[in-house]
């Protein structure tokens, strides 16, 4: 079937199908991540802080998440629950490095091109290079130079580094869900411990030796002065004679004493002026 000007269409301009979903540059999808804070979108600036899974945040805004209870809210910081969840990041500025404000169709804006880079190799930190954080101290530096250099020692401070430590900033796959499985299982093991304490205390004293020996001695002091007390107490004594305090020569005077009962009594009357026997 023939069109205006003898022209045969085509099925493919006759048939409209689904338009494909635009891909979006891995370069840009790259440089969201690395230019701006995961919880707020906004863009980065110092202080700048990484949690456990190697997301980037600004300081301020985890700050005012945990201020307003809004972290566990938000799926992308719910696994934090305090700033020791966090580790502020030491940053090596790229002096190179112009903001050109936000994108826009008439200006061209070079993606490699990133606020901080490796103090080391000079890499910029725009995701074409992984970049790790060592979680001791805080310092970030490129992947590329932990593995070249192979020091004993922190590339940014000088300070310990252990391996164990290394974390990788914006990680993906598979390296990413073990860090999700290791925070989970760090989580798991707080609330545990926290639940045991709370049951030691309901269910018993305290364990700690001195308020264990300050009780003791808060108890028997009562026990103690009572028997002070009662040393200091004089006996009841009903008779003179019983008295150990006294001495002999005064117990002699009373008809009572020992002396008094052995004399033998006298048997005579009084009449008048006389006396008779």
């Amino acid at each position: 079937m023939g069109a205006d000007g003898g022209t045969i269409p085509k099925r493919c301009e006759q048939v409209r199908q689904k338009k494909k979903p635009e891909k979006l540059d891995k370069k840009v999808k790259d440089a969201h991540k690395w230019r701006n804070c995961q919880m707020t979108g906004e863009p980065l600036k110092k202080p700048i802080v990484a949690c456990k899974l190697g997301r980037l945040y600004n300081k301020e805004a985890i700050i005012e998440g945990r201020l307003y209870k809004t972290l566990a809210k938000n799926p992308i910081t719910v696994h934090i629950k305090s700033l020791s969840d966090v580790k502020e990041l030491k940053l090596t500025d790229n002096k190179a490095w112009k903001d050109n404000g936000p994108d826009k169709g008439d200006v061209y804006k070079d993606y490699n091109e990133t606020p901080f880079l490796c103090p080391i190799t000079g890499l910029n930190m725009n995701g074409s290079y992984p970049f790790v954080v060592n979680w001791e101290c805080g310092c970030v530096f490129s992947e590329k130079a932990l593995q070249e250099l192979k020091a004993e020692t922190c590339h940014g401070c000088g300070g310990n580094i252990d391996k164990s430590n290394i974390l990788q900033l914006n990680p993906e796959g598979e390296l990413l869900k073990e860090y999700e499985a290791k925070v989970a299982e760090e989580l798991l093991a707080k609330k545990a411990k926290k639940s045991a304490a709370k049951a030691d205390t309901v269910e018993g004293p305290s364990q700690n030796p001195a308020i264990e020996k300050a009780n003791h001695v808060v108890k028997e002091k009562p026990a103690v002065k009572e028997e002070k007390r009662d040393l200091k107490r004089k006996p009841e004594v009903h008779s003179v004679q019983d008295d150990q305090t006294v001495s002999k020569a005064f117990k002699s005077i009373f008809t009572t004493s020992e002396q008094s009962k052995n004399q033998p009594k006298a048997n005579w009357v009084n009449q008048g002026f006389g006396y008779y026997t």
